[in-house]
């Protein structure tokens, strides 16, 4: 593709969660929606891999179905104010399907369908731009709405996502499909606290980036796309693979890492808020997403194939690609809980 192509279409994929950010009006809300999708289906598509074509059909399809529903919420709410803001809006109707349209446009359950298909279809690097910056523009309106949205509703989706994360995640080999069935699992513990403390979401938010990251740029480095090509990576690249086990431990939400504290503050607050059926079903099923994450780190660094003279000469050869950064993203990931303890208190 053309360099100058490619710098418009990112800028644009860039700009589209800005401008939802930074609106309380629900037309320039959509028109955010709708350029990080336009913009990002180009990337998706490769002429040389039909599933890469199969996946940005799913996505469009899924993504244009949520944006229909978005207009035509944004329509019935100017006829009934009389104008764009929806901050105002009591209509449980209007408020439910504004919550359904996200919820497909986030992938939470029972709307999940298309994320672990879309995710595996497509360049690794794209699927990290799908699982991280493509969730912002949606979670930002949820942000915005959260005085108004029904706690119970909200609750079965946290719930329902969070379990289909859990056990979507036991039976998969392909690490990308893995990585989407975590991102269902995160997004349904943002919910989960969405309508009892917005800004503990946003917390949530910005450690499951800054986890999703460093291990989408291990999988890029070590051309790893399924549990038993990652295990075959450690002669390749060791000291990477010993980071990486650290952010899945992370990712599992295992004390002291950085991923414990916003499981730790969701379930505080939502004991606060009188609520102790609820983090108790999150926590029993977290364990599962730890368990399938302690999977991949067996794989990765306790199974260990005889080195042959193929795999030393590989060692000859280490990839220096994103080395420079994924230092500083691993400690960020794993270390900021243990040297700053008082953000739990």
């Amino acid at each position: 593709m053309n360099p100058i192509t490619l710098i418009i279409i990112y800028f644009t994929i860039f700009m589209g969660p800005v401008i939802t950010m930074s609106s309380t009006n629900l037309l320039l809300m959509w028109v955010g929606l709708e350029l990080s999708l336009l913009a990002i289906i180009p990337l998706l598509i490769n002429k040389k891999n039909p599933r890469s074509t199969e996946a940005a059909t799913k996505y469009f399809i899924t993504q244009a179905t949520a944006s229909m529903i978005i207009l035509l919420t944004m329509v019935l709410n100017y006829k009934q104010l009389g104008m764009w803001e929806f901050q105002q809006q009591t209509n449980n109707i209007l408020l439910s399907l504004v919550l359904i349209s996200l919820s497909m446009k986030l992938g939470l359950a029972p709307f999940h369908y298309w994320l672990p298909e879309v995710t595996q279809g497509v360049p690794t690097h794209i699927g990290l731009i799908l699982l991280t910056w493509q969730k912002i523009a949606p979670l930002s309106i949820l942000f915005q709405i959260s005085h108004l949205l029904n706690p119970t509703i909200t609750s079965i989706l946290a719930i329902s996502s969070i379990l289909i994360g859990a056990w979507g995640g036991l039976n998969q080999t392909q690490t990308r499909k893995i990585m989407a069935y975590s991102s269902i699992a995160h997004m349904g513990w943002m919910m989960a606290i969405l309508p009892y403390n917005p800004n503990l979401m946003l917390l949530n938010l910005i450690i499951y980036i800054f986890l999703t990251v460093p291990m989408f740029l291990t999988l890029m480095m070590s051309s790893s796309t399924s549990i038993n090509s990652i295990s075959l990576s450690w002669n390749k690249t060791p000291t990477i693979l010993v980071m990486t086990s650290l952010v899945l431990l992370s990712l599992g939400g295992l004390p002291p890492l950085t991923g414990f504290l916003p499981k730790w503050v969701i379930i505080s607050e939502l004991l606060k808020n009188d609520s102790s059926t609820m983090p108790t079903l999150m926590a029993m099923m977290a364990l599962l997403n730890l368990f399938f994450y302690m999977r991949l780190i067996y794989s990765t660094s306790l199974t260990m194939f005889p080195i042959n003279n193929n795999s030393k000469m590989i060692t000859h050869h280490p990839i220096q690609k994103y080395t420079f950064i994924m230092p500083t993203l691993t400690v960020i990931s794993t270390l900021t809980l243990p040297l700053s303890p008082q953000l739990i208190m």
